[in-house]
């Protein structure tokens, strides 16, 4: 590689993507929590009343958030292997998603399970042992790769977004060099015609449309999902498109805002729009895989700034609190919601009040099992995938009084 590609190599993490990480994790607290209201989600836990609003709002959010976090997972996984090489970096990935992955599955998911089975029929009783042992009885099912088991009531839950990323860094492993090489070639086209920017949305529309949209993965297609990752890995990181992706950020975020403005009519008066192949169905998918590519690179644009410190560098107590938390948080974050859910419906209070119940109490229970039962203990990192280090951060000293005055 020539050395204009050396000098993309030593760049390092960008640290405003790890907080947008840790802040869209945050985020789905909040989106979860209005699934309890949504009148068309099959949400484990649903309030009496209901409202449209959640859906619209919803799809502001699914359209970009998700495939961020995919994106930003391949700009890390080309910092990964960097440092490690192929091998490694499908062992460290394999120790850091599948621990979690495993665990989770195990002592996290057969609770939201269980709660739904009890919030829909108010005579069921089994107790939870019993439910936990029916929910783990499980069998192959290959033909739905990478979900390679199902059960009665197995489910890997929210969870689905960790088996897929572990797919596709074990996917990546084998064609890192090439990819990383191709994209060498390409990124100098980039930077002269910024145009071309817009191209990955092609590969993405025809993916959703004639895939079809799974909404129980944020309404996208697993496999457009796999292109977000690759397009972190190959392109986030250089130079040479991230000037051009500045320049671009807010005409395409525009361009985005009609490709999803189109989706509109076919969502909410067409035909059923995730599987149906009437040409409004194909082309609603279409403008939605579009438009999720536009508002990607509008936000990276948007946040990618000059002399913008990097990872760890001049960042607030909050956010640098926040970074290293966005996968223990992600994990524990959808049974807690349910949990708190399930306590507080049914009570005669406005939806709103009721949701702001829902968000408050399942936010401080998530960073209160984080800090008290995550954070601060080795086994426990492991087990939620943190890397091994400092267990406790100090705490932030309070300023204390002026030095008194020289006499």
């Amino acid at each position: 590689m020539g050395a204009d590609t050396g000098r993309v190599e030593r760049a390092g993490r960008r640290g405003e993507l790890d907080v947008l990480r840790a802040l869209v994790v945050v985020g789905l607290v909040f989106f979860h929590a209005a699934l309890v209201f949504s009148p068309d989600d099959d949400f484990y836990v649903k309030n009496a009343e209901t409202t449209d609003a959640v859906t619209v709002l919803a799809g502001f959010g699914v359209v970009w958030a998700m495939p961020v976090l995919f994106l930003v997972a391949g700009l890390g996984a080309r910092h990964s292997i960097r440092r490690r090489g192929p091998g490694g970096f499908a062992r460290e990935r394999l120790l850091r998603l599948g621990v979690p992955l495993v665990f989770a599955t195990v002592v996290l998911c057969p609770l939201p399970q269980w709660l739904r089975l009890r919030a829909a029929d108010p005579g069921y009783d089994e107790p939870y042992g019993r439910f936990w042992a029916r929910f783990l009885s499980v069998r192959p099912d290959p033909a739905d790769f990478p979900f390679v088991l199902e059960g009665d009531h197995f489910e890997t839950g929210h969870l689905w977004f960790v088996v897929l990323l572990l797919a596709f860094c074990l996917l990546l492993a084998p064609v890192a060099a090439r990819l990383a090489a191709g994209a060498d070639r390409v990124a100098p086209a980039l930077r002269r015609r910024p145009a071309l920017l817009l191209l990955p949305a092609l590969p993405l529309a025809a993916v959703n449309a004639l895939l079809g949209m799974e909404e129980g993965y944020a309404g996208w297609n697993r496999w457009a999902y796999l292109l977000f990752f690759g397009y972190g890995f190959a392109l986030a990181d250089d130079e040479r498109v991230r000037e051009p992706m500045r320049r671009a950020a807010v005409p395409v975020g525009v361009l985005g805002v009609v490709l999803f403005a189109g989706t509109a009519p076919g969502f909410v008066a067409g035909d059923e729009p995730f599987t149906a192949w009437t040409p409004s169905a194909l082309a609603t998918r279409a403008l939605f895989g579009a438009a999720g590519w536009c508002w990607t690179v509008a936000v990276l644009g948007l946040l990618d700034r000059p002399g913008r410190p990097r990872a760890g560098a001049g960042r607030s107590g909050v956010l640098a609190y926040l970074s290293p938390a966005a996968l223990p948080l992600y994990v524990l974050h959808q049974p807690v919601v349910v949990a708190c859910a399930y306590g507080v419906v049914g009570r005669s209070a406005p939806m709103a009040v009721t949701y702001a119940v829902i968000v408050a109490a399942s936010l401080t229970a998530v960073l209160a099992l984080y800090e008290y039962g995550v954070r601060r203990w080795a086994v426990t990192r492991f087990l939620f995938g943190m890397r091994p280090g400092a267990l406790v951060v100090d705490t932030p000293p309070r300023p204390g009084p002026p030095p008194a005055s020289a006499p």
